[in-house]
Formats: C-alpha cells, structure tokens, sequence
C-alpha cells in the first residue's frame, strides 16, 4: 500500500492523541494484530496487541506530564518517518525527561502499522 504524506499524516496525529490519552482502544487499533514495535534496537521488538497495551500501561505509571510532537515527516512508499520529541516527569523522583527521536513506520494493506521502529536520545535532569 503507498502512503500519501496527508494519510501519513492522520496516522502519526492519531498515535500521538492516543499516546498522550493512553487509551489502549485508540492506540492498539492503529497497529495490526501482529505487529512488531521495536523502542530499543538491542532488545526484542513488543509483539500484539497485549504487549503494547502493557507498554501503555507502564509508561502511565512512569510518567507524570507526558508531551509528545512530530517534529516533522516523510513518506516512502508504504512507510512513514518521523522526527519526534517528547518530554515529562518522571513520578518517582519528579526527574524532567526529555526525548528526541526518530520513528519508521511501516503500513500493512488495511492502512494499519505493520511495524514501527524508534530510535531514541534520552536526557534527563535531576530535581534539586
């Protein structure tokens, strides 16, 4: 399937309105049944619905303040790549994360992401 860059778009627009809500519904219907999403490169990528409703879960109770934007996207194809940002506060110790990256998202034939890889630099900043 080719992306348009409008549809890639509203899809990285609905990822992100569905990860600052964590509403796993909004989030996990946007992924097919059996995609891959990989945050780190040296560790096993989250497979299915389940495990990326538990990802959701345990960022919620990580974070406190969560913000999260597209810098600025591309389309290829049948994928779609993003520069992102993203910072909050960490609940423990109220810690201000912040996060750049970059994303690749790959689009199955029914419009739903097939695979999605990030690559991350994170810096955090000690309270006190």
């Amino acid at each position: 399937m080719t992306i348009t860059y409008a549809r890639g778009f509203d899809l990285l627009k609905a990822l992100v309105e569905a990860r600052l809500a964590c509403d796993g519904d909004r989030y996990t219907d946007l992924f097919a049944e059996t995609a891959e999403v990989s945050h780190d490169p040296f560790a096993p990528p989250l497979a299915g619905h389940n495990a990326l409703r538990a990802y959701l879960l345990e960022a919620a109770d990580i974070e406190r303040y969560f913000d999260l934007a597209i810098e600025r996207h591309w389309v290829s194809g049948d994928t779609v790549l993003a520069a992102w940002h993203a910072s909050w506060s960490r609940r423990t110790d109220e810690a201000k994360v912040r996060q750049a990256g970059f994303l690749s998202a790959e689009v199955g034939e029914d419009g739903r992401i097939v695979r999605l890889r990030h690559w991350t630099v994170t810096r955090e900043h000690l309270v006190g």
